[in-house]
């Protein structure tokens, strides 16, 4: 879920939500109540709250640091997939390759998520809509991330298979296997 306020707004819209006795849709209804307290606390607007400017810097400088590690991490991974390529030897080694690639793809959804939430851009209309349901939100990078962490449990299953019932992976196994032994 997004954790800002005009994409809550965005989704309400895009569900549609009334209240009852309303023709269209207002953001009228909704409770607005702004209480400003000292510098360290937050502030409440209805359901979302506004941090103060510290934890808005300490939250900046952390989003920053995510973004360089996700570059640092796409060069490496890249760098790893280009070599392979070019030795051919992404065939060979096509369980280290994958794995690369899933890394190399998670990194950069990283580093295209964070800054976009730097950049806190105005999520407005169906591209808005999207773009906090996929990247903002999160949600194209943990299939990434699931993915990678799923790629090493499949070929455990697959080499327990190839050592407990060796004869029986040689028919089925030989046939949707990638990595070889």
């Amino acid at each position: 879920m997004c954790n800002e306020a005009p994409c809550i707004l965005l989704v309400l819209q895009r569900l549609q939500i009334k209240m009852p006795g309303e023709n269209t849709f207002t953001p009228s209804h909704l409770s607005v109540s702004l209480t400003t307290t000292d510098s360290d606390e937050a502030q409440t607007t209805g359901w979302y709250t506004i941090p103060s400017s510290s934890s808005y810097a300490a939250g900046f400088y952390f989003q920053c640091a995510v973004v360089i590690i996700g570059v640092v991490g796409a060069s490496a991974n890249g760098l790893i997939v280009y070599a392979m390529v070019a030795s051919k030897q992404h065939t060979k080694q096509l369980l280290i390759f994958n794995q690369n690639v899933f890394d190399l793809c998670s990194c950069i959804l990283l580093v295209i998520t964070f800054a976009l939430k730097l950049c806190r851009i105005l999520l407005v209309g169906t591209l808005g809509y999207w773009l906090c349901v996929l990247l903002i939100g999160q949600g194209l990078l943990w299939c990434s991330i699931n993915g990678s962490a799923m790629n090493p449990m499949s070929i455990t299953v697959e080499r327990y298979l190839k050592v407990v019932y060796p004869s029986w992976s040689k028919k089925v196994l030989r046939k949707w296997s990638y990595g070889r032994w």
